[in-house]
């Protein structure tokens, strides 16, 4: 179809990087009309929160940044970050900080393709699930893989860090 608005099942750069790895994934599109939370995008898509994850970007005390990926449902438990990448603290980033330091925003960060590569944590609970869905690098996409797909792209670590 030549021509129009944008497609919804237009490329991210998140699914370009995918592509050029020749990494198999399922993108999953939703209506991002409305501010939704994880819990909201994973019950919107049919999908258990338990393996939808969100992208938290974090500094540390030593000026570090880290991110994190830990299921909808749950939060990020700041003590066990700081431990998992041996730190003494670990704080949430500000939003505002999120676009110039990922080239991301709010509700649509993907552990794939930042501005710059951060060590990344997935919460070990996701090793638990054949996939995992994560942000396809803008709201209203997210995309599936597996943890070794997605190992052919980023380097992680799995590590306890999340908390209900």
């Amino acid at each position: 179809m030549a021509g129009g608005g944008k497609k919804k099942t237009e490329k991210t750069n998140v699914m370009r990087l995918l592509d050029q790895k020749k990494a198999v994934y399922q993108a999953h599109y939703y209506d991002s009309s409305t501010a939704l939370s994880g819990t909201e995008v994973a019950a919107l898509l049919g999908q258990d929160p338990r393996r939808t994850f969100k992208t938290l970007v974090t500094r540390a005390g030593s000026g570090e940044h880290y991110v994190f990926l830990v299921p909808v449902a749950r939060e990020l438990d700041l003590k066990k970050a700081a431990k998992a990448v041996q730190e003494k603290s670990i704080e949430m980033i500000k939003s505002k900080e999120l676009l110039p330091l990922t080239g991301y925003i709010h509700g649509g960060c993907s552990p794939i393709g930042m501005k710059k590569f951060f060590r990344t944590v997935i919460d070990s609970s996701a090793a638990d699930y054949d996939t995992i869905l994560f942000s396809g690098g803008k709201i209203g996409c997210q995309v599936e893989t597996t943890l070794e797909t997605l190992g052919k792209v980023i380097q992680f670590e799995l590590c306890d860090v999340s908390c209900l």
